[in-house]
Parts: C-alpha cells; structure tokens; sequence
C-alpha cells in the first residue's frame, strides 16, 4: 500500500539539537519520506511549523497520515527539494530551517516493485517519482555504451565501468532488474566480486542517481536553501555517498566564504564569495556507534550543516 511508507529517521537527535537554537518560524522538510524527522522536530519545537515535501506520491501519503496529529503545524506537499522556493506557501512567514535526507529511502529499497535493488528481480524503474517520464530501463536500453560507461563510472566509481556497460550493450533489451545484475555480474572479474560487497551495488546505484537526477537537484536544491533561509536560521544535509557529500561540502565552504583547498603543487584556490554562512560543522558528524548497530544504513550518514548570518539574511 502507498500509505506503508515509514523508516527510522537517521541521525534524529542530531537533527534535532542543531535545529533547536534557531528562532521560530518554517522548517522545510525537503525530503519528508515517512515523516520521522519532522515529528521529531514538531515534538521538541512547539513554536515552529513544517512544510514536509517529497517526490514520491507513497512518501506524501504517509506522511500525511502520520503527521495528521499535528493539525495545522505541518503541511505535506508532492514535489522536488530543488523548487522549494515555489512550493513554500506565500504567508507562510520566515524560513528558519531546511533538512535535505538524501538517498533512497529504506520502504523504497525494500519494495521490489519500484526496482531500486538488485536483491529482488523486478521491472527496470528506480524512480522516486513515478510521474516523471525517465526510468531505469530508459536508461539501461536507450544510452549509448560510451554514455553507460561514463555514468556508471563517474556516480558509481566503479572500476570496471567500461566492460559494465559493454555486457549491457550486449545485452539488450534488458527489461528486469535480474537482467541488468546477471549483466553486472558477468562483466566484473572474478576476484574482484568477492570483495567490497554485492557487484552490482555501484552500477545500480549509477543508474538510479541518473534516473532522478539526484546531483543536479541536490545543486539546485542546496542553492534554493541559502537564499530562502532567514538570518539565524539553518541549512542542514544528511549525506550518504561521496560525491553528494562533496557537493554539499563544497557549497557550504563557498558560502562561508573560505577557499577550497588547492590540489598539491597547485596554486592556492581563490577565496570563495561573500560570506553568508557560517559553519557549525567543520567535520561531518556520523551517527553512533549505537545507532548503527540498530539501523545498518544509517552507517554512511554524514550530517552537515550552516546557519544563516544576520547581514546576509533572505530577502
């Protein structure tokens, strides 16, 4: 059922203590999935509001439904973090918080049906939001082998992207998600698929950030944050790959108007603009040891956040 959508929220008391200080007003819920974090968040702050957003239709549902006890205080909409100026709600007062949860949830991993993992055999989909047109085997059938090869390699940083994308070409049409790993699996030697976990991981993972766009809307989404947040308030990202957390590091560093450390032998990089943030968190904080323990995915969780200077604030 839509409405079967819930999840441990990751890292919640984390989120929550950096949220505390901020003054009252909106928190945008960028990805509200099953609506952990924003209960959380309306439990400890009575005298704030939540805008809960989401791309998937099932998210929204059950967000709704779990967060109905908290009347008027919440409000749940369908659509992408990445136009989160158009979907807050004229009126709506001061923007003091935006989380962005990034990844893919846990109740869509675990429903073979949207076809994010390659543990079930299941129609090539992987879209978060089942309204848009791209799917997994648009992808999967329709990209050249150069293109396949490039993808896979830079969003998955897989090693054997080339001879990937090679048994794949081979291959089509590919209509399941047991094709494409049986694809996988075939291409990637021996020895190396005895280590660094299932050898289809990478590759799937590849296909469904371009499937959903899920770099380009993070920009987009992060660059929406700092110029809708009022001064005092809080941007806040959970991370769970590299190369998302180096956006949102890099973003963040630029804001604070600190230059991006220079390559060796390499000229020292420009100071970056303006200064419009500050930093609360130097280093990524993780969850802990025993949160881990209870909840394996959240083991590659980095949180990261800013706060909005006062001479900078949202206009």
């Amino acid at each position: 059922m839509e409405g079967e959508f819930s999840h441990l929220p990751v890292m919640g008391r984390e989120v929550v203590d950096l949220l505390l200080p901020v003054p009252p007003g909106l928190i945008v819920d960028g990805t509200v999935g099953g609506g952990g974090h924003a209960s959380l968040l309306l439990e400890a702050r009575p005298d704030i509001r939540v805008l809960g957003i989401d791309r998937d239709a099932g998210a929204v549902v059950a967000a709704r439904r779990g967060l109905a006890r908290f009347g008027d205080r919440v409000e749940v909409v369908h659509g992408g973090f990445e136009r989160m100026r158009d979907l807050v709600p004229q009126g709506e007062g001061e923007v003091m918080g935006v989380l962005l949860d990034l990844g893919v949830s846990s109740p869509q991993l675990d429903r073979p049906e949207r076809g994010f993992s390659y543990r079930f055999d299941a129609p090539l989909d992987m879209r978060m939001d089942s309204a848009q047109e791209l799917t997994a085997a648009a992808v999967v059938n329709g990209y050249t082998q150069d293109e396949l090869a490039h993808l896979i390699s830079r969003y998955g940083e897989e090693r054997y992207a080339r001879r990937v994308a090679r048994a794949i070409v081979a291959r089509r049409p590919l209509a399941t998600t047991r094709e494409l790993v049986d694809a996988i699996v075939a291409a990637i030697p021996a020895a190396a698929r005895r280590r660094g976990g299932h050898p289809a991981r990478r590759t799937f993972q590849a296909i469904r950030m371009e499937v959903n766009r899920e770099l380009p809307n993070l920009a987009d989404g992060l660059d929406e944050s700092v110029h809708l947040v009022g001064a005092g308030g809080r941007v806040l990202v959970l991370a769970y790959h590299s190369l998302e957390d180096r956006i949102v590091k890099e973003r963040f560093r630029d804001w604070s108007g600190e230059a991006t450390p220079a390559l060796p032998h390499l000229p020292v990089a420009e100071p970056g603009r303006a200064k419009t943030v500050r930093l609360l968190t130097r280093r990524a904080l993780r969850p802990s040891p025993g949160e881990v323990a209870e909840n394996r995915r959240s083991e590659s969780a980095r949180l990261r956040a800013v706060e909005r200077l006062p001479e900078a604030s949202a206009g």
